[in-house]
């Protein structure tokens, strides 16, 4: 049986990435997929799509009511959407700052708001909010993107803790150097990216895919007693440093 059938889920960031891979995954698996995102959907999207900039609270509230209204719950949300730029703290504008904590945190906040009451009267629910690497630990040029992703791990906690006793289930990924279109300046920039897939401890960058089938393991039955838990999907670039070169 396929395990998320009868199962509607629900991904933001959904056109593209991890996002994308994310509703791919779930709609092989069963589920009824509803995507969001403040892109045009991709040919053949497999589910629904409904346009939205997670910084929208008023259309969040809209949305999140539709979907109930015309399939009676929600059983997973993935908080996918999100977006990077660079500086330190003298280095970055205050309007790019307050953009990137509005769209990766702040919107995965009110999502959750606006579907928590569902899965609280439902008694059951999973929310998987994507993270990061550099929300387990820092790198430089990257501030507001650090300080973001770290404060999904701590919203990622605190959901577990005050939504647990309704059976909700509330963890986060934190993804490496996977091969998206919001990491395309990596690769465009030879030298730096052999730099950083060496510092994958399988020696390359991941796949969207990659990362979707963990969120589908914590979307499914099957992780019924995980919640609270960041896991790392980053070929282990967070077990430690190399110093040497990999051996060939």
């Amino acid at each position: 049986m396929a395990r998320l059938q009868n199962k509607v889920a629900v991904v933001t960031g959904a056109a593209s990435g991890i996002g994308l891979a994310c509703v791919r995954r779930f709609a092989e698996e069963g589920a009824q997929v509803v995507g969001l995102d403040i892109g045009a959907a991709p040919a053949e999207f497999p589910g629904l799509f409904m346009t939205l900039d997670v910084r929208d609270e008023a259309r969040i509230q809209q949305l999140m009511s539709e979907i109930i209204s015309r399939f009676g719950r929600i059983d997973a949300l993935v908080n996918a959407a999100g977006i990077a730029d660079q500086g330190s703290v003298t280095a970055i504008e205050t309007a790019s700052w307050q953009r990137v904590l509005d769209i990766n945190l702040t919107g995965s906040m009110l999502t959750s708001k606006y579907v928590l009451p569902q899965m609280e009267a439902q008694r059951s629910g999973s929310i998987i909010n994507i993270g990061s690497i550099f929300g387990l630990q820092g790198c430089d040029g990257n501030v507001a993107y650090n300080v973001a992703k770290g404060g999904i791990n701590q919203l990622t906690r605190s959901m577990a803790i005050d939504y647990g006793y309704a059976n909700i289930r509330v963890n986060g990924l934190c993804p490496g150097l996977i091969e998206t279109p919001m990491t395309h300046m990596v690769r465009e920039h030879e030298a730096f990216h052999a730099y950083f897939t060496s510092q994958h401890m399988l020696c390359r960058s991941g796949q969207p895919e990659e990362v979707a089938n963990v969120a589908l393991f914590l979307a499914s039955d099957e992780a019924s007693f995980v919640s609270g838990q960041m896991i790392a999907v980053d070929g282990g670039f967070s077990a430690g440093r190399r110093f040497a070169p990999p051996a060939q």
